[in-house]
């Protein structure tokens, strides 16, 4: 996992770091596992930077984390580990967020995603 500063949203409450770390984790743990199934992939984690920064409307925001948690539950519409169908209930809901927020998402979101993949390869 990629750490870039200005992302830190997660930051200022007590438990945070347990949660921060948690929901992290996740998230990472599931790109993993759906990038052969994402085609735009890229963009899910620019939209998670997006997400967890200072700057990016809270209403953005909201829907950002709303849809990267239906993306990091284990339990949703369609299971994930139906081959083939698995991911599409996912990739509804992520284009659906992603097309709303595209104004809030930045060239740093992109770079910081394109930068957290190309370490990952």
């Amino acid at each position: 996992m990629v750490e870039f500063p200005g992302f830190d949203s997660f930051r200022g409450t007590n438990d945070a770091p347990a949660s921060e770390a948690e929901v992290r984790e996740k998230f990472w743990r599931t790109a993993k596992r759906a990038a052969r199934h994402v085609p735009f992939m890229e963009e899910v984690v620019a939209a998670y930077y997006c997400a967890l920064d200072k700057d990016t409307p809270l209403r953005a925001k909201g829907i950002l984390l709303a849809a990267l948690g239906y993306f990091i539950l284990p339990v949703d519409t369609i299971p994930d580990v139906i081959l083939g169908l698995g991911f599409t209930d996912d990739i509804a809901v992520l284009t659906a967020a992603i097309t709303a927020v595209r104004a809030h998402m930045t060239p740093a979101h992109r770079l910081a995603a394109k930068e957290a993949l190309s370490q990952d390869q």
